[in-house]
């Protein structure tokens, strides 16, 4: 119980502005600008439909889902699914305008032939947008030094289903591996950000909430240390 009111209080005090799954709410924020009303929209990765912050519908003329998980068809954002994975988009060249993936660089096993094959289902000058988290935060280093197993009791305990839990690999989380990727893939890299916000995975405890609060405000304080924010956020373009 003390855990909970303290929880809380930080909440209030220090982490007011923010809202569950801020990042994602972060990720739409970058995207949204750059949408059309006539752009046909893959997300790559899309799952059952959990994030409410990706539906894009009524924002462009259509939208379709890929993942390796059977769930995509039960997603209510989409028009269309198919089951499969990002090494061999199940769609023809110059299909799409726009190509999202959130939290799904993370998981690959090879991120290269994902950018080929995103580049090729892309259109000319076709937009390219990921959210992933930086290799560097702690919890990437956490979750690449322990088993799968762990993964999913600790995320039961914040309340995930077990279900969305997936095996992760970090093979395309971090700046320079994403300019070398978009360089190898036909991409132009617009932007590449990093962001540190409320710390999700430390708010069990208090006393983990305020190391989290104070690594926040360390890493937001001093721009030498922006390697180390949580979030990464990236945007493409298919080169001409």
């Amino acid at each position: 119980m003390i855990d909970r009111k303290l929880c809380k209080w930080i909440d209030k005090t220090f982490f007011s502005q923010y809202v569950d799954r801020w990042d994602d709410l972060l990720f739409r924020k970058e995207v949204e600008p750059f949408l059309d009303s006539t752009h046909h929209l893959l997300d790559l990765g899309a799952g059952s439909g959990i994030n409410p912050y990706m539906d894009f519908r009524g924002q462009v003329a259509r939208i379709v889902g890929v993942d390796l998980d059977h769930s995509v068809k039960q997603n209510p954002f989409i028009d269309d699914s198919r089951i499969g994975n990002g090494e061999a988009i199940p769609y023809d060249d110059t299909t799409f305008d726009v190509v999202i993936a959130a939290n799904t660089l993370e998981h690959l096993d090879d991120p290269e032939s994902v950018f080929q094959e995103v580049n090729r289902v892309l259109k000319p000058e076709g937009l390219f947008f990921v959210k992933t988290p930086n290799k560097y935060h702690y919890v990437s280093l956490i979750s690449r030094l322990t088993p799968i197993s762990f993964h999913r009791f600790y995320n039961k305990l914040r309340g995930v289903n077990e279900h969305d839990v997936f095996p992760t690999k970090y093979k395309a989380n971090d700046p320079r591996r994403l300019h070398h990727l978009a360089q190898l893939s036909g991409f132009e890299v617009i932007s590449i950000s990093l962001f540190e916000g409320r710390p999700e995975y430390l708010r069990l405890f208090w006393p983990t909430y305020l190391c989290g609060l104070l690594f926040e405000r360390l890493v937001n304080r001093f721009e030498q240390l922006k390697i180390f924010r949580v979030v990464l956020i990236a945007k493409f373009r298919k080169a001409r």
